[in-house]
């Protein structure tokens, strides 16, 4: 899977450029963004593409020093049922 990754977006387009599925983070602060959107079309739903963009965003987080404030509710879920991330979340 290609994700398409932005400063503030991690996004899957399809070969027609249309957005399959995307997670949204814009920045808090210089050192915090806030995790406030989640999105997977009803096509792909259910195939874990949210988790895995989820992996990408700690991946990015990770590489570029930052916090996360999940305020969309699928990402603090997530955050939740993955400890092991709460270095993570401010």
């Amino acid at each position: 899977m290609n994700f398409s990754h932005n400063e503030n977006q991690i996004a899957l387009y399809s070969e027609t450029n249309e957005l399959l599925a995307e997670i949204t983070f814009p920045y808090l602060d210089s050192k915090t963004v806030d995790v406030n959107h989640t999105f997977v079309d009803s096509s792909l739903r259910g195939q874990g593409i949210a988790g895995k963009l989820m992996e990408e965003l700690v991946k990015d987080l990770n590489e570029r020093g930052l916090k996360a404030v999940p305020s969309c509710s699928y990402a603090a879920g997530w955050f939740e049922k993955h400890p092991e991330y709460k270095d993570l979340v401010k």
